[in-house]
């Protein structure tokens, strides 16, 4: 597992765009294409692009399918803890506050997110 540096943002902006930076990168796009898909998604459904509800439903249309994790602490799972244990495939991961792209083992984002605790997530099915 390691963590890889990763802003599409076109203006570097590292706040406020987590979701749109997470599904750029799940999806291989560029953040001008996500941030377009999340809006109208969002505008689809009267609420923000950045709302879970959006965007979880932008990645189920995309052929991710959601999941449950632990988020209780001891039984919870850290981001690091995650990646450690998915060495292999496309997720995007849910935090409190936070939304994060986990892809074969490496966690992609534009700060170190590793101790963040996993809520639930997204796996690309094949």
């Amino acid at each position: 597992m390691a963590y890889v540096f990763y802003n599409p943002n076109p203006m570097n902006n590292r706040v406020g765009d987590c979701s749109v930076r997470a599904i750029s990168k799940a999806l291989n796009t560029d953040w001008t294409t996500a941030y377009v898909g999340l809006s109208a998604e969002g505008l689809a459904v009267f609420d923000m692009p950045s709302a879970n509800y959006v965007w979880g439903l932008y990645l189920r249309k995309h052929g991710f399918k959601e999941h449950m994790v632990p988020s209780v602490c001891p039984n919870c799972i850290t981001v690091s803890q995650f990646a450690n244990e998915h060495p292999n495939g496309i997720y995007v991961l849910a935090t409190q506050n936070h939304v994060v792209c986990v892809q074969d083992g490496n966690i992609y984002d534009s700060w170190d997110s590793s101790d963040e605790v996993v809520l639930y997530y997204f796996a690309k099915e094949i």
